[in-house]
């Protein structure tokens, strides 16, 4: 009997409940998703999520969450494991990536298919690392207060700095998220940071941790640690901050896997310096 081809897979638009089995295969992958990632994901873009079926049954997917008129965010690209390496894969790429348009794509992949995003038009910008561990640095913050009602419209003008799309719908969910922890720093009344930090699998997720200097962003991290309580934590960091870097080390974080973070063309300018933790690397 002949296996399915990859003319054989129906790939269609999926829905918050379709995307459990996904969230299940990225925990599977060692991705460790927060566990209530996908409600933003979908509050942003709920059209930009895909999945591949064989006679009806999960088999691939990937999510290309649109951002406006000029960016959109590729994740979640995966085939179940007993079904890779038949083109499937490729088959709900080229399927999805139809959903941006003429938009930039960005995307965070492993460093091993860097090659192969390239072929499809994607260029490097930079490597990001997973750093994780348990924070050792038990000192109280200075500065820092958990985020109110009152700062959402301050926030959301800080993340519009700090990434390369506008994205209110997407922080309105992730700031209310449940189990989601934000806290804010003010220096003489003015916004100079926040930070996020969420429940996942198998340890607790901070991003983004945005802030003006190191300063703010070590005050932001001492918040986020207490909120962890001696647990494991995991923060993705731009190697493009050495700043950042020396943080996650200086708080007894190690380095685990590195991604690439990856273009198709231009995007708006944003102040990456402040850029202490990306928020997924499902979403960007």
């Amino acid at each position: 009997m002949t296996s399915p081809g990859p003319e054989d897979l129906v790939v269609a638009r999926a829905s918050l409940d379709d995307w459990k089995v996904v969230r299940g295969w990225a925990a599977d992958e060692g991705w460790n998703p927060g566990l209530a990632d996908s409600v933003s994901f979908f509050a942003q873009d709920p059209d930009g999520f895909f999945l591949g079926r064989l006679g009806g049954e999960p088999a691939s997917a990937v999510s290309v969450v649109n951002y406006g008129a000029e960016y959109a965010f590729l994740g979640f690209y995966l085939v179940r494991p007993d079904l890779r390496g038949r083109g499937y894969g490729l088959t709900t790429w080229k399927t999805a990536l139809a959903h941006a348009g003429d938009r930039t794509v960005g995307l965070d992949g492993v460093v091993a298919q860097q090659d192969n995003y390239r072929r499809s038009g994607f260029e490097l910008a930079y490597r990001t690392s997973r750093f994780g561990g348990t924070v050792s640095v038990g000192e109280a913050p200075t500065g820092v207060r958990a985020a109110e009602a009152a700062d959402l419209a301050a926030v959301t003008a800080y993340d519009s700095a700090c990434y390369p799309a506008d994205r209110p719908r997407f922080l309105r969910e992730w700031l209310s998220g449940a189990g989601h922890r934000v806290f804010v720093r003010r220096t003489e009344g003015r916004l100079t940071g926040y930070g996020v930090i969420r429940p996942g699998r198998d340890a607790l997720r901070i991003g983004p941790l945005f802030a003006d200097t190191a300063e703010d962003a070590r005050e932001l991290l001492l918040a986020l640690a207490g909120e962890a309580a001696g647990r494991e934590v995991a923060i993705d960091i731009p190697g493009t901050n050495a700043a950042a870097v020396a943080l996650a080390v200086e708080f007894g974080l190690s380095p685990s896997f590195d991604t690439a973070r990856m273009y198709t063309g231009p995007v708006r300018p944003f102040a990456g310096e402040r850029v202490y933790g990306v928020t997924t690397l499902e979403l960007g």
